[in-house]
């Protein structure tokens, strides 16, 4: 039996080919018959797919009825998925961020501050 991996999170397959329509990934739980499972998958090109004759898909990483799939035999590499536009947009954001996980408590600090810029003055007594 071939030793197909997800494509998305890296975990193994425990089907052979043909891959049933309906099946999981058991880490992840996304859909393994679809185009970011398919050995025709290329983000670079038009469609995103080397198949020239495929019908278009829409949603790329949810099921489909392509009469080309064919399970990716390469080993799982994390960010093949991404589109060259999702790629510079996290590659930006990390850099915005400094690559720094959020630091804890820091939402109630920043919510405060918020509300604090948005208080209304109090109110002067007459005089």
């Amino acid at each position: 039996m071939p030793s197909f991996q997800c494509q998305q999170c890296g975990a193994p397959v425990p089907f052979d080919e043909p891959i049933p329509r309906d099946s999981e990934c058991e880490s992840c739980r996304r859909d393994l018959r679809c185009c970011m499972n398919c050995r025709h998958y290329d983000p670079s090109r038009n469609n995103s797919c080397r198949e020239t004759e495929a019908d278009l898909v829409e949603d790329k990483a949810r099921r489909n009825f392509c009469e080309y799939f064919s399970f990716n035999r390469s080993p799982f590499a994390a960010g093949r998925g991404m589109n060259p536009r999702e790629a510079e947009a996290r590659a930006k954001l990390e850099g915005l961020f400094g690559g720094r996980a959020p630091v804890p408590g820091s939402s109630s600090e920043a919510r405060r501050k918020l509300e604090d810029l948005f208080k209304k003055p109090p109110a002067e007594e007459n005089e």
